[in-house]
């Protein structure tokens, strides 16, 4: 079993309501999920912070809600997973994407089903993901997560959570940065020094107060959602959470999608709904509810009287965009204020909250003396690949729908689409070949929604991390498969320990520190080699039995060797066998670890920024 390793410091104390800090250790800008989450992070180790919002906490807009296996495992970290588990859908049944003409209607054509695609790590992608992660993918949309969240935040760092707060400058010096405070409601402006600050403000404020510089294209394409009660029991669909709808009279373009928000059902029985309808299905004033409602009842087959309430509405427009730094001296952009994705995939809370979790240990670590500043050089290093990566996949897998409308034969001729559904339909060879195609073509969305290697198979080309020469395993431009690997840079492999109920190889890792994990055989001369050496950073022995079959699989060194691993999970050094001087190797790994590791010699975010480029050039709009 391996040692606890708990934080050294004390729980933070209430500050009152009326009480203002002069100085913390960090600042957060932005009470969005990224915001609070990194609250929740510091402040579990101990750390002094305060998070200002320039809004209330009220949340009133669905927006994103796909949590996938590794945010869920820094959400469990968090204490967040389990209340969030409660909260979301007790079966599986809708982790599935489908597509359909309408979702009713008197049409020979309505209500028909195109096709359907697994997702979420459901169906025959079950096994997979489970090997991938102990933790499972869960939806709920933000409209309830947000909430969720704040509560734990302010139990974690009580009267720290403060809203109608906006940032108005930010100046630094050698020690800290200074932050200028406007109170939005008795207009007070206060100055807070903070030894190190979060923009996690969506990029409001940050990005004009530290100048930030954004690669990529902007404004792409315009999207128009809607926050609706409305019945959907008659759609034929009985499981799916998310339906996309393309029809002759739309050409090769799709006319929208709709997405179950629940509260208690998430397939056709759900209350409410995110309704996202192409500008060019609304015939008359964007703004004008009658309008609106006419062209989700015609995108749905629903009857002109058919009842829809509205409760919210945005506008959004798709950016793929990059922050060329992640670190303005003391300061760390995190979530949309460093990167902006296409909604496609559903990575943009998803590496937010990764983001928080890179940078959170990093910090505490700096704070808590145990690394030098230079560790949060690798912040960057780590996480702006990454999310070139997501941005660019997230972009290219917009244009995955178009192919399926040419190959039901859509043209801008509506009439000729309605005869190539009669074809579709048919049992003469030409049908049986284009429902082939149109397989062909929904399948081809697996690269969105079963994802696996992209949301599971991340890692870090460089950083915090001693690489060992080896190549990244199976294809790295296969989003699908995932393989896993103890590879430097890579995460910790998820193993179901013999003989330990429930408790996985990911349990085993310290919340603090490093963790070296090792077989119980060598577990002797490594402990002795730990002690040896002297560290700033606390490490944590963790044994597992020699007999367990499935770990000496997955770890892939020798009984003798090991992994060590940092508290997101990430190996940051793995030794094949034993070293002659065990010693010594760690201690010289260490040292590469703590200063963040070495600059590659070629920038590994820009081959994603390439792609990023050409999927912009060749987007349907």
């Amino acid at each position: 079993m391996s040692a606890s390793v708990k934080s050294p410091r004390a729980p933070l104390s209430p500050l009152g309501d009326d009480a203002w800090p002069d100085s913390v250790e960090v600042l957060i800008m932005g009470g969005g999920p990224v915001g609070m989450s990194c609250a929740i992070l510091l402040a579990q180790r101990g750390i002094d912070v305060l998070l200002v919002e320039r809004r209330d906490f009220v949340f009133r807009f669905p927006r994103a809600h796909l949590l996938n296996p590794r945010t869920m495992e820094a959400f469990h970290d968090m204490h967040v997973a389990d209340d969030i588990y409660a909260a979301t859908p007790t079966h599986d049944r809708w982790r599935k994407a489908v597509w359909y003409t309408t979702a009713t209607g008197p049409g020979r054509f309505d209500g028909m089903k195109i096709g359907e695609v697994p997702a979420w790590g459901g169906g025959p992608d079950a096994e997979r993901y489970r090997s991938s992660s102990p933790r499972a993918f869960a939806n709920m949309p933000q409209l309830r997560l947000d909430p969720l969240i704040h509560r734990h935040a302010v139990a974690a760092a009580p009267g720290r959570i403060r809203s109608r707060q906006e940032v108005v400058g930010i100046e630094q010096d050698a020690d800290a940065a200074v932050v200028s405070v406007r109170d939005l409601e008795s207009g007070e402006l206060r100055t807070v020094r903070a030894r190190y600050v979060i923009a996690a403000d969506g990029g409001r404020d940050s990005a004009a107060l530290l100048g930030v510089e954004m690669e990529g294209p902007r404004d792409m394409r315009e999207v128009v959602n809607y926050h609706v009660s409305m019945d959907l029991s008659a759609w034929s669909e009985p499981d799916a959470l998310l339906g996309h709808f393309m029809h002759p009279a739309g050409g090769a373009r799709r006319r929208g999608t709709i997405q179950a928000l629940g509260p208690t059902h998430y397939n056709r029985d759900a209350e409410e709904w995110l309704v996202s309808v192409a500008a060019w299905m609304v015939e008359g004033d964007p703004d004008d509810e009658a309008a609106l409602f006419a062209s989700i009842r015609r995108m749905l087959g629903l009857a002109d009287d058919h009842e829809i309430t509205m409760h919210s509405m945005t506008r959004w427009s798709y950016d793929a965009l990059v922050a060329k730094r992640f670190r303005e001296g003391r300061v760390f952009l995190a979530g949309d204020a460093a990167h902006k994705h296409p909604p496609t995939g559903g990575l943009g809370l998803n590496s937010g909250i990764q983001d928080a979790q890179n940078l959170c240990w990093k910090l505490a670590a700096v704070l808590d003396g145990q690394a030098t500043d230079a560790l949060l050089d690798s912040y960057q290093a780590e996480r702006r690949p990454t999310v070139a990566w997501y941005t660019a996949h997230s972009l290219e897998n917009a244009n995955r729908h178009p192919p399926i409308a040419e190959a039901l034969g859509f043209t801008d001729d509506e009439a000729e689409g309605f005869r190539s559904l009669e074809v579709f339909v048919s049992d003469t060879p030409e049908g049986v070949a284009m429902r082939e195609r149109v397989a062909a073509e929904v399948g081809h969305n697996a690269h969105d929604y079963s994802q696996l290697g992209v949301e599971a198979g991340y890692h870090y080309w460089a950083g915090a991390l001693v690489p060992d020469g080896t190549p990244v395993p199976g294809d790295p431009s296969d989003p699908v498969t995932f393989h896993a690997t103890s590879r430097p840079g890579h995460h910790l492999p998820h193993v179901w320990l013999a003989g330990r109920e429930r408790v996985s190889s990911h349990d085993l890792i310290a919340p603090v520190g490093l963790t070296l994990l090792t077989s119980a055989s060598a577990a002797e001369r490594w402990t002795d080699a730990v002690a040896a050496v002297e560290a700033s950073m606390p490490i944590t022995v963790a044994v597992v039995d020699d007999a367990d079959e499935g770990w000496a699989v997955a770890r892939q060194v020798d009984a003798d060797g090991a992994l060590l691993v940092r508290p997101d999970r990430k190996v940051a050094w793995r030794a094949s066998a034993l070293p002659e001087d065990a010693a010594s190797a760690l201690s010289s790994a260490l040292a590469v670890i703590l200063r963040g590791g070495d600059a590659p010699a070629d920038d590994p975010a820009e081959p994603y920024l390439r792609r990023i480029r050409a999927a912009a050039d060749v987007l349907v709009r």
